[in-house]
């Protein structure tokens, strides 16, 4: 995968706007989506998805998934 980030600060906060994540293929010909990082949690903006419509995860079930897929179960 090729990943850019869209936004960057040295020592920055994430605030309630967050930080967003441009995801393309691994030859970045391609637009996979959006993976944006706020204080509440993830959002996955497939494709040209817009935040508003993308899929939300919290940190709380965020953390547990990246717990259960590290743990193999």
């Amino acid at each position: 995968m090729k990943v850019n980030i869209k936004q960057f600060a040295i020592d920055m906060e994430v605030k309630n706007s967050g930080i967003e994540f441009e995801v393309r293929s691994p030859n970045g010909s391609k637009h996979l989506g959006d993976l944006v990082l706020t204080k509440s949690g993830l959002i996955w903006c497939p494709g040209q998805t817009r935040r508003k419509n993308g899929q939300q995860i919290s940190w709380e079930d965020f953390m547990k998934f990246a717990q259960e897929y590290g743990t193999g179960k």
